[in-house]
């Protein structure tokens, strides 16, 4: 009895530690990609500025409405790209449906050669392949899964996608522009400040991925500082040509 009941928690214990965290919801990636793009491209348009000698005014106009204009753009363009994947994922399924309903021997002869190949006996991957091919739907499903790497329940949404990428360019653009807002007159708070938020993101980052914080943290620090040190130098040059 105690054996069994040891199994029972040691059964229960997996299951609880083992699961994952969402990778294909859609949000992760462009909140991700649109907070590092809101500090760097913001940090590295304002520093551009800066560097051309023009006034306090200036940056922070310019700022602002690189923040406006980028997260919008982030947010149309994720929305598309988004809206357009999953159009042609729905348009591969319905391939698939309709060869389904035209040709389900040659089908399920199909799924159970997938199965062959990753080990299984033949004649247990066609009772199997003939078992899943019962319910056409869950038919689909297996062959989206085996045939096209997707799941047809879990497909990114257009919105969640357009909206992450809208609000975390939005508050990572905000970053150097928030000094200047607060009372600023100088460059350095907001570059000190985007450069600690890039290093955050970066260690934030690492919390979903294999990486150590600190390697992401300061990867994403070094990518960052090299763009407004560019553009900076490139404003100074400019700027001093005009």
């Amino acid at each position: 009895m105690s054996i069994i009941e040891t199994e029972a928690a040691l059964h229960e214990a997996h299951r609880d530690n083992h699961t994952h965290r969402d990778v294909s919801g859609g949000w992760l990636r462009p909140a991700v990609f649109g907070a590092m793009d809101g500090l760097v491209s913001n940090l590295a348009l304002m520093t551009g500025v800066a560097g051309g000698a023009v006034s306090q005014q200036t940056i922070v106009i310019t700022g602002l409405a690189g923040l406006a204009a980028g997260a919008f753009s982030m947010a149309a363009g994720e929305y598309t790209s988004v809206a357009s994947q999953r159009e042609l994922v729905q348009a591969e399924l319905e391939i698939e449906r309709r060869e389904l309903r035209k040709h389900p021997v040659d089908e399920m002869e199909e799924l159970a050669a997938l199965y062959v190949a990753r080990g299984v006996e033949p004649p247990l991957a066609r009772e199997v392949a003939m078992q899943l091919s019962e319910d056409p739907e869950q038919a689909l499903e297996i062959h989206a899964r085996e045939e096209l790497g997707i799941d047809p329940d879990d497909l990114p949404s257009p919105l969640v996608a357009a909206v992450s990428s809208f609000g975390a360019f939005a508050l990572g653009a905000l970053l150097p522009v928030l000094p200047y807002l607060l009372g600023a007159s100088a460059l350095w708070p907001a570059v000190l400040l985007a450069l600690a938020g890039l290093f955050a993101c970066g260690a934030l980052v690492a919390k979903v991925t294999a990486r150590t914080w600190w390697f992401s943290g300061l990867r994403q620090l070094a990518l960052g500082g090299t763009a407004a040190a560019v553009t900076y130098g490139l404003g100074t040059l400019i700027g001093a040509a005009v």
